[in-house]
């Protein structure tokens, strides 16, 4: 077979790598922004009604965090597969990771189906006894798991389009989503151009069809688009095998993703026990952080793909060279991040509507938390590399020690202090633990799996020569 007939090269192996790594990343970079001003477009509109709203949309979060950490952690394993699968040529190995990645976003939604109808009032009640609370909390959170289909169907193929280098499609899927909310939550919150007024469930209804409108957008461009993969539903039969391999890398991460939830859960009931008042201030903090912090996923999401090809393809140099840059660029965003949050505080909370109470309480936690934004940018990027290597072990060390053994614990023993301000300095402590962690992580992983691929190099060369001799003889 002569050397034109070999199937082209993805542009993952080809393109420069600052080249490639911005175009895979500021498409999804855009979309994340986007994805991050609708919700705080959310609790803007939210916050008009009551500050008591506003908590419950707070309290809420933990368990919409729980929900996103099932479809993500599930799609980084699908995208590391699909990604690896195609550095390696193995193309039917790719197709099944897409398929059987569809299959655990419908699997996903059921549970959380349950999970919606059985506990959603019950979540509440846990946290407060304030009544207006828990009837805003139960009809907001009710709404959003039992319509969760349409999240996890956005995901899922959003991962399988980024997994194939396609970020613009995802990003056209993220940005229609985004921007479908944004338009119906005033509209449905305050009961706009004719429609009902549905207060805090209006917000959790205009999001919903946000994220339907979003996968329905996603399965067209993945099946019309995206050629790479080939995407079928009839004679589908579950394949364990590839199951497996995408929560080998899905479950660290959607565990890490969970701590998170209960990071979220524990220090609203240490906030609680001043008042409800810093809990809306933690909710607010964490719409803003999420301005900053997007943009650094979306960059994650452009290099996780480029890592798994590449390491796919034995290519040590590309692989390092995207993880450096990445770094870079993490860092110099969650700078830009910190001087926000340390010059504009008071800015920022005005936008929600904030009391003077809420602006006492938060402006010395925003600049405070905000101390630990340049550290997080090393830490996100470093545990992308070890998910894209299969190394997702490694991210759920750094993540419990951030959360679990030195976040909540500090927080904690912080709030005995009585001084509701010494609370937040939990978070920059964790994340100096944090970077700790990540840089004895990447030293492993480094000598465990990058370093052995110069061998690999060798070999594939040899072989590649091997192939020309033969041929031009």
């Amino acid at each position: 077979m002569s050397g034109e007939n070999i199937i082209k090269e993805n542009k993952m192996g080809t393109m420069p790598i600052n080249k490639l790594l911005i175009s895979m990343s500021l498409p999804m970079m855009i979309s994340m922004l986007v994805q991050a001003l609708y919700n705080v477009v959310d609790s803007i509109f939210v916050s008009q009604i009551s500050e008591n709203a506003l908590t419950a949309v707070s309290l809420a979060f933990p368990i919409q965090s729980f929900m996103i950490a099932i479809g993500v952690g599930t799609g980084v394993g699908i995208n590391a597969l699909l990604s690896r699968s195609l550095g390696e040529k193995k193309f039917e190995e790719a197709n099944k990771a897409a398929n059987n990645g569809i299959f655990l976003a419908v699997m996903s939604y059921l549970f959380f189906l349950i999970i919606g109808l059985v506990f959603s009032k019950k979540f509440f009640e846990w946290q407060t006894n304030i009544k207006d609370i828990i009837e805003g909390g139960y009809s907001y959170l009710i709404i959003v798991t039992t319509c969760s289909f349409g999240m996890y169907g956005q995901v899922v193929f959003e991962k399988l389009m980024q997994s194939t280098g396609k970020t613009l499609y995802s990003m056209t899927t993220q940005l229609t989503g985004a921007v479908i909310n944004i338009i119906l939550d005033p509209i449905l919150i305050f009961g706009l151009l004719g429609c009902p007024k549905l207060g805090i469930a209006g917000a959790a209804v205009a999001t919903v069809i946000g994220q339907t409108c979003g996968m329905c957008l996603g399965f067209y461009l993945n099946v019309s688009k995206n050629k790479e993969i080939e995407i079928k539903i009839k004679g589908f039969r579950p394949n364990f095998k590839t199951i497996k391999s995408i929560y080998a890398v899905g479950i660290p991460s959607i565990i890490m993703a969970s701590i998170g939830s209960v990071m979220t859960f524990g220090l609203n009931k240490i906030l609680l026990a001043f008042t409800s008042t810093a809990t809306a201030v933690f909710g607010v903090y964490f719409k803003l952080q999420s301005f900053i912090f997007m943009p650094v996923f979306g960059l994650n999401n452009g290099m996780v793909p480029i890592v798994s090809y590449n390491y796919g393809a034995k290519n040590k140099d590309r692989l390092m060279k995207t993880v450096k840059i990445s770094i870079i660029y993490g860092v110099s965003i969650m700078f830009i991040g910190l001087s926000l949050f340390q010059i504009f505080p008071r800015q920022l909370l005005g936008l929600f509507s904030a009391s003077k109470d809420m602006i006492n309480i938060g402006v010395p936690a925003l600049k405070t938390i905000s101390l630990s934004f340049i550290f997080a940018g090393y830490c996100i990027v470093v545990g992308s590399m070890f998910q894209a290597l299969g190394n997702g072990f490694m991210s759920l060390i750094v993540s419990i020690g951030r959360q679990l053994v030195v976040l909540l614990p500090t927080a904690y023993l912080l709030s005995k202090t009585g001084n509701l301000n010494m609370v937040w300095w939990a978070f920059p402590i964790a994340e100096i633990a944090s970077v700790i962690l990540s840089i004895i992580g990447f030293k492993y992983v480094y000598k465990k799996e990058i370093l052995p691929l110069d061998s690999g190099v060798d070999k594939l060369k040899k072989k590649s020569d091997i192939i020309k001799y033969s041929t031009e003889s």
